[in-house]
């Protein structure tokens, strides 16, 4: 079969930087720009390596994917390039090599492009160029892959550019979303697809993804770990990754419980699995959480909010929210940020 790139031009991915006047930062010495995430001993990481050892070995593979990760910054640079270290990366067949180990830009909250990886991948990573439309001093941000890991990365910039540290948030609050491959990323085609990353660009706020592909368990220690971050906000979006319906049971609320003993007035969202219109058999899970939800405000708890994942793809075409009957594509992250949107604005 022919290379498609060889007969469009537009899908050729360009991996050799031609500009001669980059000038390269190494965000370890610059962290002020990152966000999500943080360097320790050899790659970038979502939590202590310590913490998800306690957890579960898929939590310990898990935790240096880069979900969520962000850097952030201003420059009057016509162009940002990257420059990436990580290890060779393995296809899927559900989830393209851009969602799962690329990286997208963004200007003034506003999508530029994505660096696209080659295919097949460099053994140690890659690097990509791409230019910003428009004059002046622009606040940018670029998404981590949510399912690879992440070595080293550096920032290319044109020499004699700005480099400066990012505007502040509009909202200063931080939101940790905790969850199942859903939360992480899956199976969006860029990392800026992710529900939270929207949410996150467009109302202008903090996050942390602590999305775990199939284990995301409701263990005490990550409900421990979780409450030390001190979020402002929380979404507990899980069930999907219980065994069955009675171990969801045994740990949904004493999750939620165990979390309000040290954070007695954050508001809490909960989340029940969007695909259960395609996959009935979630349904049982979905009381599950709205239990934990209607207990809450039972006892007089005025800072819980709940979200049926009936309703998360919305009415129209919800049929086509998915790639796989369970995993939501770009429009299923979409529709899922934007029924979390009225709440959000309610908090922020």
């Amino acid at each position: 079969m022919q290379d498609i790139s060889k007969v469009d031009k537009n899908f050729v991915v360009e991996t050799d930087l031609k500009e001669t006047d980059i000038v390269f930062y190494d965000v370890k010495q610059n962290d002020f720009c990152l966000f999500g995430i943080y360097y320790d001993g050899d790659c970038y990481r979502r939590m202590p390596r310590s913490v998800a050892e306690q957890i579960s070995e898929g939590t310990v593979t898990l935790h240096v994917h880069t979900a969520g990760g962000r850097l952030r910054f201003r420059t009057d640079s016509p162009y940002v390039a990257i420059s990436v270290n990580m290890p060779q990366c393995l296809t899927s067949p559900h989830m393209p090599p851009t969602g799962k180990w690329g990286f997208d830009l963004y200007a003034n909250q506003r999508y530029v492009q994505t660096f696209t990886p080659p295919i097949p991948f460099a053994r140690d990573g890659y690097d990509s160029l791409r230019k910003i439309p428009g004059e002046g001093v622009k606040d940018i941000t670029i998404n981590f892959p949510p399912y690879h890991v992440v070595n080293e990365i550096r920032i290319g910039l044109k020499e004699g550019a700005s480099f400066l540290p990012p505007s502040p948030f509009k909202h200063n609050k931080k939101a940790v979303f905790y969850g199942s491959s859903i939360t992480q990323g899956g199976c969006v085609s860029r990392p800026g697809m992710a529900y939270p990353n929207i949410l996150a660009n467009k109302l202008d706020f903090d996050i942390v993804n602590l999305g775990f592909s199939g284990n995301a368990k409701g263990e005490t220690v990550m409900c421990d770990y979780i409450a030390t971050l001190n979020p402002d906000i929380f979404v507990m979006d899980y069930d999907h990754n219980a065994p069955n319906r009675a171990e969801l049971l045994a740990t949904h609320e004493p999750f939620f419980l165990r979390f309000r003993e040290k954070h007695p007035d954050v508001p809490v969202i909960f989340m029940s699995a969007p695909n259960v219109r395609i996959d009935t058999g979630m349904d049982s899970r979905r009381e599950v959480v709205r239990a934990t939800y209607e207990n809450a405000v039972a006892r007089g708890d005025k800072n819980v909010y709940y979200i049926d994942g009936y309703d998360l793809f919305g009415e129209e075409d919800w049929d086509i929210c998915t790639v796989d009957g369970c995993h939501p594509n770009d429009l299923g992250h979409y529709r899922m940020a934007m029924s979390l949107e009225p709440i959000f604005k309610k908090l922020l």
